[in-house]
C-alpha cells in the first residue's frame, strides 16, 4: 500500500469540475499500488455521494458505477482506527483543530508512515506538521 487516502481525494475523482493533475496523480497511485483508510472511509464516501446526488451533481447510475470503481482499487481498510480514537486520534484532532474523522486519516498516516492523499488543507497542515508527506492540498 502506497499512501493513505482521505474521503476529498476520493471524491474529487468523481466529480469532473474537481479533475485536475492532483486527483489523477492520486488515483493512479491508487490503482497501482493501493492505499490504506480508516474504517471511517467508506461511510464518509457515502456520504459525500449521497449529497452530491441531493444537489445534482450526480446521478444514481453515476454513484453506482463509482462505487463499483472503487470497490475493485485495492483499497485496504485498517484495523486499528478504533483503537485510537479515544487516544491519539482525539489528542491530533486538539491539537490541530480537527474533526476527530479528519484526524483518524493523519493518525492513520502518521502510524504507517505513509504520505496523506488530500485536498483538504487544515488536514494536509496537520500532516505536515507531523513530518507525513503530504500528496494533494
Amino acid at each position: 500500500m502506497s499512501l493513505v487516502l482521505d474521503s476529498s481525494a476520493t471524491l474529487a475523482w468523481i466529480y469532473d469540475n474537481e479533475q485536475g493533475d492532483i486527483p489523477q496523480r492520486i488515483f493512479e497511485q491508487v490503482a497501482g499500488l493501493g492505499a490504506w483508510v480508516p474504517s471511517l472511509w467508506r461511510l464518509e464516501v457515502a456520504n459525500g455521494l449521497r449529497m452530491g446526488l441531493r444537489r445534482g451533481r450526480i446521478d444514481v447510475p453515476d454513484r453506482n458505477a463509482a462505487l463499483a470503481d472503487l470497490a475493485i482499487l485495492r483499497i485496504a481498510v485498517d484495523p486499528e482506527t478504533d483503537r485510537y480514537a479515544w487516544t491519539t486520534t482525539l489528542q491530533l484532532a486538539e491539537r490541530f483543530e480537527l474533526t476527530p474523522y479528519d484526524a483518524a486519516y493523519v493518525e492513520l498516516a502518521h502510524r504507517r508512515a505513509l504520505p496523506l492523499a488530500s485536498l483538504d488543507g487544515p488536514l494536509c497542515s496537520a500532516a505536515r506538521t507531523l513530518g507525513v508527506a503530504v500528496i494533494g492540498d
